[in-house]
C-alpha cells in the first residue's frame, strides 16, 4: 500500500485505467470477457458502499462479492458490463418481498474465556485461582 494517503489517491488504479484507454488494453479486456462467456458457470461482481453518503465516521468502504443469477452466462456478463463503474441502487436489483440467499463469514474473536464469551460478571478481587471464572 502507500505511505502517503494524498499521493495514493492520485496513483491508485492508474495502470488499470490506462488499459481501458489503449486499443491493446481494450482487446485484452474483450478477450477476458469472451473467455468468461465460454468457460465460466458462475459470474460474480465486486461491489462497495459509498461511505461519503452514509455520513459515518468510517472512511473505508464495505466490499462485497455478489453472484449474478437469472438468464444465461452472456446475459449475466452483459448486465455486469452495463453496470460496471456505475451506481446501482437496491431497487434496480431486488424487488419488494423477494427472497435472498446470503452467505457470510463471522468476524471471529479467537479463544476467549467465559467472561468475554458469555458476559458473566467478574468475581471479587480476593478470589482464589483467578477472578474471570464462573462461580457456583
Amino acid at each position: 500500500f502507500y505511505k502517503n494517503w494524498y499521493k495514493s489517491q492520485k496513483k491508485a488504479f492508474t495502470k488499470y485505467s490506462k488499459k481501458w484507454k489503449e486499443d491493446a488494453g481494450k482487446k485484452s479486456i474483450e478477450k477476458d470477457f469472451t473467455k468468461m462467456a465460454r468457460y465460466c458457470q458462475v459470474i460474480r461482481v465486486l461491489a462497495h458502499t459509498q461511505m461519503k453518503l452514509l455520513k459515518k465516521r468510517q472512511k473505508k468502504a464495505h466490499i462485497m462479492e455478489i453472484q449474478l443469477n437469472g438468464g444465461t452466462i452472456a446475459d449475466k456478463i452483459k448486465f455486469a458490463r452495463e453496470h460496471m463503474e456505475k451506481q446501482v441502487s437496491v431497487n434496480q436489483v431486488f424487488e419488494q418481498d423477494e427472497m435472498i440467499d446470503a452467505i457470510g463469514i463471522t468476524k471471529g474473536h479467537g479463544y476467549k474465556g467465559v467472561t468475554s464469551r458469555w458476559h458473566t460478571s467478574k468475581l471479587p478481587r480476593k478470589t482464589h485461582k483467578g477472578l474471570r471464572k464462573v462461580a457456583c
